[in-house]
């Protein structure tokens, strides 16, 4: 009886043992990117621009991660009542902890807690997806198509980060969401991302021709070939930069930005806004939703140096930037697409992806100067200061991509 209880305590052991071990970092932050024929803040030096994009990250830990028992992590959606999680958020917290491994000792730790939280709230639709909020409410456990995509990728991170042998095999992990993600959230004929595993591909309102500008990560796609090796990504990447370029051709959009909704239009065959209250609330305009677009297809040019994507960045970038004045803190909170205001307030979640558009652009540098003080330091809640935090990762040239960056000799 002695022996077993020893075997017992030794077994028991060993589980906590390797559920603490960490990998060493392949990638320790800071490692940089040189990103082609771009800028960055002239008025701080690498090191400064380092030391601001990893004070920022700190703080943003501790207003949004929380602990839970079972070692489980999870990112909070608001810095006072953190009872609400959702899967956008897991998403970006795993991309950002993987990024930060080596100035984080508790990134791999950190980073495997997020995922377990995934793990345990799936959609109840498509199992190999994540509910899109937790607490989960009933007949309400669907995915959203952002937050699978996302973690898809911070997964790919984290395999190049530590390597996939130790206690989760984050390429498997990924490979299997990716798979999902094919399944159940893109359009079988349209190629576009569904807005969850809840669309029917031939639904009469949300269908497969029914899309969200904000889920259009160009440059995710690309890295998803990469490794999954199925030229169905290929078509997500041809399909959404059509979608987004047809919609900045259209005549009555004098902005050059995007509406956070749009469709596909079979009979004229063009792509179109929704109408307002598609499904949330300014969904045929440029707000809270589309506001990541400059973000999302601006960093495609900087890993990628694809010219579509600088085309539609530095159009919406352009126009932004005459409505500021030139000036990023008079950006505004929405914008309709014939450019009237819609929220007459800055907004970090707004102003922030504008700097990733203006890196690709040597003749912005002013502006992007402006933009970075103005950013560095400025907290408001979980969207608007994750939104930050990434775009200054990028910003400060500690953004890489899983599929081409090469560990040193």
């Amino acid at each position: 009886m002695t022996l077993l209880k020893t075997i017992i305590r030794f077994l028991i052991a060993g589980v906590l043992w390797s559920s603490t071990v960490t990998a060493k970092a392949n990638f320790p932050f800071p490692h940089h990117t040189v990103y082609k024929n771009t800028i960055s803040p002239s008025l701080y030096s690498q090191h400064q621009l380092d030391k601001y994009t990893l004070n920022y990250y700190r703080n943003w830990k501790q207003r949004y991660l929380v602990h839970e028992a079972g070692n489980l992590y999870r990112i909070a959606t608001d810095k006072e009542n953190k009872s609400r999680t959702v899967s956008e958020g897991q998403g970006y917290g795993m991309m950002l902890v993987a990024y930060f491994a080596g100035a984080d000792p508790d990134a791999q730790k950190i980073f495997n807690g997020l995922f377990r939280y995934v793990r345990k709230h799936p959609s109840g639709i498509c199992r190999d997806l994540m509910a899109w909020e937790t607490p989960e409410k009933k007949g309400d456990a669907d995915s959203a198509f952002d937050g699978d995509a996302d973690i898809a990728y911070a997964l790919l991170v984290a395999h190049r980060q530590w390597g996939s042998d130790g206690e989760i095999n984050y390429l498997k992990e990924a490979k299997r969401i990716l798979t999902a993600i094919k399944k159940c959230t893109l359009g079988r004929k349209s190629h576009l991302p569904l807005l969850g595993d809840w669309v029917d591909q031939n639904g009469k309102k949300y269908n497969q021709y029914t899309t969200r500008s904000s889920d259009f990560m160009i440059s995710h796609f690309r890295t998803f070939y990469a490794y999954d090796h199925d030229p169905k990504w290929l078509q997500v990447v041809s399909a959404t930069q059509k979608a987004l370029q047809e919609i900045q051709k259209l005549p009555q959009n004098s902005s050059n930005l995007v509406s956070d909704f749009l469709y596909y239009n079979i009979k004229r065959k063009h792509f179109f806004p929704t109408e307002r209250h598609f499904l949330e609330k300014e969904d045929d305009s440029y707000y809270y939703n589309a506001c990541r677009v400059p973000w999302r297809i601006g960093v495609d040019y900087l890993l990628n140096h694809d010219a579509a994507s600088y085309e539609i960045s530095q159009k919406m970038l352009y126009r932004v930037w005459l409505y500021a004045d030139k000036k990023p803190q008079n950006i505004k909170s929405g914008y309709h697409l014939d450019g009237s205001v819609i929220g007459n307030y800055p907004s970090t979640a707004f102003i922030a992806p504008f700097g990733v558009a203006a890196k690709g652009n040597p003749q912005m540098q002013e502006f992007l100067d402006l933009l970075y003080d103005y950013i560095k330091n400025r907290y408001d809640n979980y969207y608007e200061d994750t939104i930050n935090l990434i775009c200054q990762l990028i910003i400060s040239n500690n953004y890489w991509d899983p599929a081409q960056i090469k560990k040193a000799r």
